[in-house]
């Protein structure tokens, strides 16, 4: 399968096919993110180290997800939101929480809300944040492992979601239900929350 130029590759016609045997023992699949990397062997193992590194950091489950899905949100990744959301229900994140991610609508929960504010603060920002900015991210109950693990969860997401841009990922057929499209007039912002303005089966991501 091709798409803008880039094959989706399957593990015969890998470069270096091993890479996504990995993916499937990963994942439980070979999502069509790993078969586009695989053109690339370094890019497919980049983003499987990062997947592993993202389940090593001192988040818990519903926190990385918040930190994925606004990071997916703000840079407009059609395919990584839809395969997170069928990731997140696998790994029981509330739906409420899915659904306000989908919405690109803040938390109800304030931690977790403190947690997308300061997320997309990073992004929006290139990590130039003021002093203030930390320390009400630090106020609000995270560290500074948490300030350092949130630019870990930002590089995992930028090979995903600009490979996604650049080579307009199919979503699998295993996350077609969550298919997912931005709401009309709502971008995201960390100023007020809300402004107007692309995977496998078992836990980690795309």
């Amino acid at each position: 399968m091709s798409t803008n130029s880039f094959t989706v590759h399957s593990v015969e016609t890998a470069p270096d096919g091993s890479v996504l045997e990995r993916a499937r023992e990963t994942f439980g699949m070979v999502p069509n993110l790993l078969g586009v990397l695989a053109e690339s062997p370094v890019a497919a193992r980049a983003y499987l180290d990062l997947s592993g590194l993202a389940e090593a950091t001192s988040f818990s489950p519903e926190e990385r997800h918040v930190v994925w899905f606004t990071f997916n949100s703000y840079h407009g990744c059609d395919y990584c939101m839809g395969a997170h959301t069928a990731i997140a229900g696998k790994d029981g994140i509330p739906k409420a929480q899915v659904e306000s991610a989908r919405r690109v609508e803040p938390y109800a929960d304030p931690k977790l809300e403190a947690l997308r504010v300061f997320a997309l603060k990073v992004a929006e920002q290139r990590g130039w944040l003021e002093n203030a900015d930390v320390e009400s991210f630090l106020a609000a109950g995270y560290t500074r492992a948490h300030v350092l693990e949130t630019i870990v969860l930002l590089s995992h997401k930028v090979l995903s979601n600009y490979t996604n841009h650049l080579a307009g990922t199919p979503l699998d057929g295993a996350f077609g239900p969550a298919a997912w499209e931005r709401p009309a007039g709502r971008a995201s912002s960390s100023g007020g929350g809300v402004a107007a303005a692309s995977e496998p089966q078992a836990a980690g991501a795309p």
